[in-house]
């Protein structure tokens, strides 16, 4: 699998001769700025949840692309009725796609559309493709859920939030990553607004201190699974 970050929690995964993108805000970020949304390839739009800042280029790219939408009952039949292709999933299941194995697992968030409309339940994710497996946490709080992770996979990533306020933050995701036993771990979700800012090298520190290792992207770097 090969990953990579446009941003926010905005992330690009090539497996299997496929392409995923993962909560989509690009083009109302001035940080991912260099990125045309209107190039980018998609036969997959993952979505964990309806806020505006994963939703935002859902409709453009899956237009371009005619991408199949993946995310819960509510987002996939909101995005169905304007009609787009959509696969929708509820906690806890599993489905086998061109990419791979998708499982959808639990997340602590909010979620709605900028319109007011439900967006049903957030969602994380787990993939297994290419004998690599990798979590997807989404906007998510610390929860002892994340324990039930490493009783049926065997983690080669994990994705998590650490910009605080919103979601977790970087001490909690060390505590995310002892729960899932991951300890290579990409950073999403911090740094694009003042209220979800960091101090990467700090931060940075502090994994390696406990023996992990936090990745915090450029937008456009990729890592390799």
């Amino acid at each position: 699998m090969k990953i990579t970050y446009f941003g926010h929690s905005c992330l690009k995964i090539e497996t299997n001769q496929k392409t995923l993108i993962v909560d989509p805000f690009i083009s109302g970020n001035p940080k991912a700025s260099a990125i045309d949304i209107n190039t980018i390839k998609a036969d997959y739009i993952l979505i964990t949840h309806a806020h505006q800042d994963h939703v935002l280029d859902v409709e453009t790219i899956a237009k371009n692309n005619d991408s199949i939408i993946i995310s819960n009952h509510e987002i996939v039949t909101y995005y169905e009725q304007k009609g787009f292709r959509g696969h929708g999933m509820n906690h806890g299941g599993s489905n086998d796609f061109s990419f791979g194995r998708l499982k959808a697992v639990n997340a602590i968030h909010s979620s709605s559309f900028a319109n007011g409309v439900n967006g049903g339940n957030p969602f994380g994710y787990v993939i297994e493709a290419n004998n690599k497996t990798v979590y997807l946490a989404g906007d998510t709080a610390l929860t002892m859920d994340m324990k039930l992770i490493p009783m049926f996979f065997k983690l080669d990533l994990a994705v998590l939030p650490i910009g605080g306020n919103y979601t977790m933050d970087v001490g909690e995701a060390t505590v995310a990553a002892d729960f899932v036993e991951c300890n290579r771990v990409l950073g999403v979700h911090y740094d694009t607004f003042p209220p979800i800012e960091i101090k990467k090298e700090k931060a940075i520190e502090f994994f390696k201190e406990r023996d992990k290792t936090l990745i915090l992207l450029d937008i456009g770097e990729n890592v390799t699974v």
